[in-house]
């Protein structure tokens, strides 16, 4: 169903169609059938990231979806601003309230200046602005093809008649704010004639509801978005049934007893599995052997060999109860937090008394909206607290009354109040829910599901005197929960955020809304070397088309600042690393409170990670995959840090199977652009280099093995194939066909005969070895599998690159290559004998460890150098090196078309321009929806990092996450520990971790008076001391120079051994030491010495 990338679409961008209409109707069983994207245009560029994520069936399906979001509070906005970036086709906003100072905790597109100076707590309507209307043309500006109407005719969010209208033509309907329950129970109703989906979430403080209900036969077409399990076949017996057995070193099968597989390239079995769309089902008799139901293979003249084995994805129907039952009986309530596992009936308990009260306060005070208890109204919390008592059927309060009881006042104390890091964090989880539901992609919440972080909170409800709202400050929310002291550390806050993309942004953008180093004492420091690409714009949502080629980071900053004028924040366009130290010294690093990651790479983050060791700075760290996340906070002495464990590396393909032996997509991709690379950048830059340096000769001295390899291709790039036209280019392309496609493959199969035998009596070509077949050029051949012309794309793509490295215009009319390519003349070939091909990997290691060819290639290497026109000869001249970029199309239609011919020589399934690209170019899936939701994660933890009033945090009230919002999954626990290392000194003992050092704070004293120190402090004879590579200090050194070095400041020490003066915002020197105990004489283990000499 993916969409196919067109040879002209590479040079012509298309303006995407207009969405189709919504068109979603029942079948004749009732269940949901979704609406399917017709012609609707899918901006591959601006959603590049997020098809990997959703795909093209479901996107097309969300574009053709419209949603309803009652209630645009803080919760609403983050929700709307999700599924507008995923670019359903049309949403309408509904809430005619207007907004008190708690929505600004939690509403990014509201200020100060949206409150108005009279009645700024009253609901009750007036002639002021509604939150809708208010954020309409912000949320407008994230995605140009999403349409975003405020619903006309709806001047109260308690009339029902308006409000059930809204359901008309909607995909999903989504309520934010708290409801009569009369009322949710009609929309409900009303959605589940209508076959919209039906959602309800609310977010109360630190504690947030969702309620999904998808009608009664809602149809998932892919219940976890994983890629289907694929493997290849080893044999396949003649039996009934037939039993397959898969290449072991290719891993599992991954199947399971009952799931449905389709079979292609298999060879052999009298051909009967030759049909690729037939499916079979699959009854699994161990980790790499299956039997294929229904298949009798028993009559077959023999067994197969070979073939690829691929999972089919089969849909899923679900049944949903109505929230009018779901109240009443919830059944299984799903766990975000194993410690908790008692929490999900209990705020459901609480939620039921919170809305049975605030439904009397509205009915009482004859108002628009529900009313929550005020912050600090101890009288009101207790009044939810009995309604909860009055409605316990199941004695969950009998349990743990005190707990239970903490956790409802709670609740009820700091229900006003709209959190930022809640609303991110539901906002994330509900926008995705939406997405399912315009999609029918992925497994929704089934029900309720409840989501809290009390371990933020004090241990009981703060005084009404520290809680106390203003009216007219964005922090009242933050205050109403925590205190006035706890806002005040936000405000003060120096915080270092590395990474301006999406994570970046939904930070800076929770930040601005908590005030985060928005006092006069506070400073974010923002860094990101990118600048924004429209492939951004899907996620980063503080990017608009107008900063396409701006930096990330000034640009979040500026965006970030037009949210909270207040925020002192600067940017940086630096990599954080050992070359930046002289801007990210000691001296920068001693002034922060901590830092967050925003990283795409783990050797950054490891980088990152040993300066907040050094320093003893909490480290906030997340990371996304498509729809998993996962967040770790890293506090000093309490936890483990970042690089304490660690992933496994990632497997490298084998030299020989690149070269010759493919078997797999990823192999024919690597290889493609790897010949990208040496084709089109790497030959330019020897040209260029050849031209540039006068003595190149001597340049080429330390590359003995690879020297004739680099002046024969100069000599091929400048002489012998040097093009005067772009016909020369396309001659050039076609013969590079013949050799890479056709030639190459004969010579292989020269030296390895199809039927060639090894030593012990096996064919040489099974197992992992594919047999190839050289291609025959034809220009209008079409694969089956990508339905790609991969002959006349890989002409085109490969001469317009030759063009673009000489400087010569390019052309993609079909008609001049047709005529040129018939004029080729293509020279014969014929194998050549003595050509040695490694066959495996420990030849191909053995054939290039060895030194080449000795004098005779010295001399041909001279010769060719001698042969080529002298640089002054072409004065001015200079080749364009092409480096690979993924978001390039016609770099990636050349890497394509080469991969799938490479693919075609070796009977392997061929990709289409998508798929190749996430493959080529190491694309990791994001969507805006998971990015919120860890963002959120991550904020809840830094309100623990300021501290928590009333008591002192442990290990357990911190929290990691991992979370999977397809399935949906998400569970939070307890980090671990730092390992500790015993150490025994004076004779008492020591337990020290990685964030501990032996810190030295005695200005730059002696190498001998540093000795004498720990000499008398740790009972300690010191045997050697090292700073990096370098040994400062050792036993067995000539005594002459330790006494001379003795004399000698220890940063004197340093800077004579190294050769290197220290930069000037440098304050401490690292050292190592080995010591023994004086009385023992046993070596002490010891953490490394932190000397500050500044």
């Amino acid at each position: 169903l993916d969409s196919k990338l067109q040879t002209t679409a590479i040079y012509h961008s298309s303006t995407p169609t207009q969405s189709i209409k919504t068109q979603k109707m029942s079948n004749d069983n009732g269940s949901v059938q979704l609406p399917v994207g017709g012609a609707a245009e899918v901006d591959e560029k601006l959603y590049s990231r997020q098809l990997y994520v959703m795909g093209h069936e479901a996107q097309r399906r969300m574009m053709s979806s419209r949603a309803v979001i009652l209630g645009v509070s803080g919760l609403g906005v983050e929700i709307a601003k999700n599924i507008i970036l995923a670019g359903i086709s049309s949403v309408t906003l509904c809430d005619p309230c207007p907004p008190t100072s708690f929505d600004l905790g939690g509403n990014f597109y509201l200020s100060e200046g949206d409150l108005t100076t009279e009645n700024d707590n009253d609901t009750n309507g007036g002639s002021k602005k509604g939150r809708a209307e208010l954020c309409r043309e912000k949320l407008a500006e994230l995605n140009e093809y999403v349409k975003v109407d405020v619903a006309s005719n709806v001047s109260s969010l308690k009339e029902e008649e308006p409000l059930l209208h809204l359901v008309d033509g909607a995909s999903c309907v989504v309520i934010t704010v708290p409801l009569p329950h009369s009322l949710l129970c009609a929309i409900n109703d009303k959605c589940r004639a209508a076959n919209a989906c039906f959602i309800y979430t609310l977010t109360t403080g630190v504690f947030g509801q969702v309620f999904c209900d998808f009608g009664p036969s809602f149809v998932v077409s892919d219940k976890d978005g994983e890629n289907p399990a694929t493997s290849q076949v080893e044999n396949i017996l003649t039996s009934n049934p037939a039993v397959v057995k898969v290449l072991e070193d290719q891993g599992r099968h991954g199947l399971e007893t009952g799931d449905r597989v389709t079979l292609s390239k298999v060879k052999g079995l009298d051909g009967i599995l030759s049909d690729n769309t037939m499916s079979y089902e699959v009854k699994v008799t161990g980790p790499f052997t299956f039997e294929l139901l229904g298949v009798d293979a028993s009559q077959c003249s023999e067994a197969a060999s070979q073939g690829y084995i691929t999972q089919v994805k089969t849909p899923v129907t679900m049944t949903f109860k109505s929230y009018r039952e779901a109240l009443e009986q919830p059944g299984e309530l799903m766990m975000s937090d194993f410690a908790k596992f008692d929490r999900p009936p209990l705020l459901h308990l609480a939620y039921r008394a919170l809305a049975s009260y605030a439904e009397s306060q509205q009915q009482q005070g004859g108002m628009t909206m529900m009313e929550y208890p005020n912050p600090g109204d101890e009288t009101a919390a207790n009044v939810v607290l009995e309604l909860a008592k009055s409605m316990d059927s199941d004695k969950i309060l009998e349990n743990n009354p005190s707990a239970a009881e903490r956790i409802i006042l709670h609740l009820a104390s700091g229900a006003k109040s709209i959190l930022s890091p809640m609303c991110a964090t539901l906002g994330g989880i509900v926008g995705q829910e939406v997405l399912k539901a315009c999609s029918g992609k992925f497994t929704p919440i089934n029900g309720f599901f409840y989501f809290d972080a009390d371990e933020c909170l004090p241990n009981s409800p703060l005084p009404l005197a520290d809680v106390a709202p203003t009216g007219k400050s964005r922090y009242d929310s933050t205050v109403a929960v925590f205190g006035k002291g706890a806002q005040q550390k936000l405000l003060d806050l120096n915080y270092f955020l590395i990474g301006a993309g999406a994570i970046g942004c939904e930070m800076l953008k929770n930040w601005a809304l908590m005030g985060v180093a928005c006092g006069e004492n506070g400073k974010i420091h923002i860094t990101d070397m990118d600048r924004i690409e429209k492939s951004n714009l899907s996620r980063q949502f503080l990017f608009r088309n107008s900063d396409i080629n701006e930096f990330k980071s000034a640009t979040a900053a500026r965006a970030a600042q037009t949210m909270n004028s207040n925020m002192n924040i600067v940017s940086y366009q630096e990599k954080v690393g050992a070359d930046t130290e002289d801007i990210f010294g000691d001296d920068f690093y001693d002034k922060l409170s901590g830092v967050c990651t925003a990283l795409d790479n783990v050797e950054a983050r490891l980088y990152v990670d040993q300066r907040c060791l050094f320093y003893r700075l909490p480290m906030l760290e997340s990371g996304t995959l498509g729809t998993k996340g996962n967040t770790q906070v890293v506090i000093p002495h309490v936890t483990e840090n970042y690089g304490a464990t660690r992933d496994p590396p990632e497997k490298s393909i084998p030299v020989c199977t690149l070269k010759n032996f493919p078997n797999q997509i990823q192999h024919t991709l690597q290889w493609a652009r790897d010949y990208f690379e040496g084709e089109f950048k790497q030959s330019a830059e020897d040209v260029n280099s050849y031209l540039s340096n006068p003595d190149y000769a001597a340049s080429l001295a330390g590359q003995q093995n690879t020297k004739i390899d680099t002046v024969m291709s100069i000599r091929k790039t400048l002489v012998d194939e040097r093009p005067v036209s772009f016909e020369d280019c396309v001659v050039w392309a076609r013969l590079k066909f013949e050799t890479l496609f056709n030639n190459q493959i004969r010579q292989l199969l020269y030296n390895f005969p199809e039927d060639q035998v090894t030593s012990s009596g096996t064919k040489f070509w099974s197992g992992s070895k594919r047999c190839p077949k050289p291609l025959v050029f034809n220009l209008n051949d079409k694969c089956e599998d990508a339905q790609m012309r991969n002959h006349f794309d890989f002409i085109v793509a490969a001469a317009n690159l030759r063009a673009q490295m000489f400087g010569i215009k390019g052309r993609t009319d079909e008609e001049y290559f047709a005529e040129v390519l018939q004029n080729v003349i293509v020279p014969d070939f014929t194998p050549q004998e003595g050509v040695k091909i490694a066959s495996t990997d420990a030849e191909a290691k053995e054939e290039n460890s060895q030194p080449i060819g000795g004098d005779s290639e010295e001399l041909e290497a001279k010769q060719i150098l001698e042969s080529l026109p002298r640089p002054g000869e072409l004065a001015g001249f200079k080749l364009n090196p092409i480096e690979f970029d993924k978001d390039m199309d016609d770099h990636m239609l050349f890497v394509t078309a080469c991969s799938n011919l490479r693919a075609l020589n070796y009977s392997i399934p061929t990709e289409d321009t998508h798929r190749s690209r996430a493959i080529a170019g190491r694309i990791i899936p994001a969507i805006a929806t998971t990015t919120a939701l860890v963002t959120g994660l991550v904020c809840l933890e830094l309100y623990k990092i300021i501290g928590t009033a009333q008591k002192e945090l442990k290990i357990d009230a911190y929290k990691n996450g991992f979370v999977n919002l397809a399935i949906p999954f998400m569970t939070l626990s307890e980090p671990t520990p730092p390992a500790k290392t015993k150490a025994i000194l004076k004779g008492e003992e020591l337990n020290w971790t990685a964030w501990d050092s032996l810190d030295m704070n005695m200005g730059d004293i002696t190498l001998a008076e540093f000795l004498q120190y720990f000499e008398t402090e740790y009972n300690l004879d010191v045997s050697m001391i090292s700073h990096g590579v370098s040994i400062l200090f050792s036993f067995f050194a000539n005594p002459k120079k330790l006494e001379e070095r003795k004399k000698m400041k220890m940063s004197e020490v340093v800077t004579s051994i190294t050769k290197k003066e220290f930069p000037p915002n440098q304050l401490f020197i690292i050292l190592e030491i080995i010591a023994n105990d004086i009385d023992t004489d046993e070596e002490v283990e010891l953490p490394y010495v932190k000397y500050r000499f500044r």
